[in-house]
């Protein structure tokens, strides 16, 4: 298995690329490349679904990604400490309506010694939003250098 860098025990910054690392691997939306990062045994609880191991973590995130349209997501590091990083995030999807949503959430992640994720606990709460109240406007795939982070925009 090849590492993943950065890899643990993580500092502040460290954790924050491997933070926008995930960003970024999550705005391709692309199932196949997110559940690269993951151990083949992967952990997780999402809302009420524990997908466990790759292939099931695949399974879900087509399903989120068919359903959450036009998806832009924002994650900024809340702490860290050895093998593991806590996460929060928001992002900005819309249903195949058309009602606008914004989702908060926090995640625990932990990783092995490789660097690879082998546990994600997520808590997830979705708001509707007019299309107004939107404040992720970026073109469909990664957030722009120059785009504020969570903090900047007051989520």
């Amino acid at each position: 298995m090849d590492n993943k860098p950065p890899l643990p025990p993580f500092t502040p910054e460290s954790a924050a690329q491997k933070v926008r690392l995930a960003e970024d691997a999550w705005n391709t939306r692309d199932p196949d490349r997110v559940v690269q990062v993951y151990t083949e045994d992967t952990r997780w609880r999402n809302r009420a679904e524990f997908p466990v191991g790759r292939e099931q973590v695949r399974a879900f995130l087509q399903r989120k990604w068919a359903r959450e349209l036009d998806y832009r997501l924002v994650k900024e590091l809340w702490a860290c400490g050895g093998n593991r990083i806590a996460v929060r995030f928001a992002y900005e999807w819309h249903d195949d309506s058309g009602q606008w949503f914004r989702s908060y959430g926090n995640e625990n992640w932990e990783f092995n010694e490789a660097g690879y994720m082998q546990r994600r606990f997520a808590s997830i709460n979705d708001m509707p939003i007019g299309d107004g109240d939107r404040k992720f406007h970026w073109p469909l795939g990664r957030r722009p250098e120059q785009h504020p982070g969570l903090s900047e925009l007051g989520l």
